[in-house]
């Protein structure tokens, strides 16, 4: 822990420090999840940037939320935000406000490359392991009796779930 936010902490009376030692973006955070155990309608969460709380702005968002549903107050030491104040409140909901109008831009801009790729011809996802050729040389040797599809997947160095898919693609296709 930094010399300057157990400093900070002390100096606004925090009383009981938790701890994470791994990046905040890391989904699993013992320590956040024992501070949100921990804390109780009337208490103060003092981080001491807002990246520690959050992975993501959506995800800051969510956990300042709840503090607020369960009557807890929300403090970071370096941004100077504090939702217990009328002003940190209405900070923090342009916040959210602007993390989902970034969201909206990022799903617009998402679907216009998608169309745009379509248009030319392009289709995403992952390419086919089976070329058509293949798919052809497969269904011959599937009319031999004494060879199973996990032989003839082994063969072409796919699982029996990828042969049948291929096959099944080009059946209705």
């Amino acid at each position: 822990m930094t010399a300057p936010f157990l400093r900070s902490a002390q100096k606004v009376g925090c009383e009981k420090i938790f701890r994470d030692v791994m990046s905040g973006s890391t989904t699993e955070r013992p320590g956040l999840s024992e501070a949100l155990g921990y804390a109780r309608s009337g208490d103060v969460l003092i981080v001491w940037k807002l990246d520690r709380l959050g992975r993501s702005l959506a995800h800051l968002i969510e956990v300042v939320q709840q503090l607020h549903t369960e009557g807890i107050g929300f403090r970071s030491l370096q941004e100077n935000m504090d939702t217990t104040t009328s002003g940190g409140q209405l900070i923090f909901h342009i916040f959210g406000a602007l993390a989902e109008f970034e969201r909206a831009l990022i799903r617009e801009r998402t679907q216009a490359r998608l169309s745009a790729a379509r248009a030319r011809g392009r289709i995403g996802g992952r390419p086919p392991r089976l070329s058509a050729d293949q798919i052809r040389m497969a269904q011959r040797q599937l009319q031999d009796p004494d060879l199973t599809m996990a032989e003839v997947a082994q063969a072409f160095h796919v699982s029996r779930t990828t042969l049948y898919r291929a096959l099944k693609k080009t059946a209705q296709g």
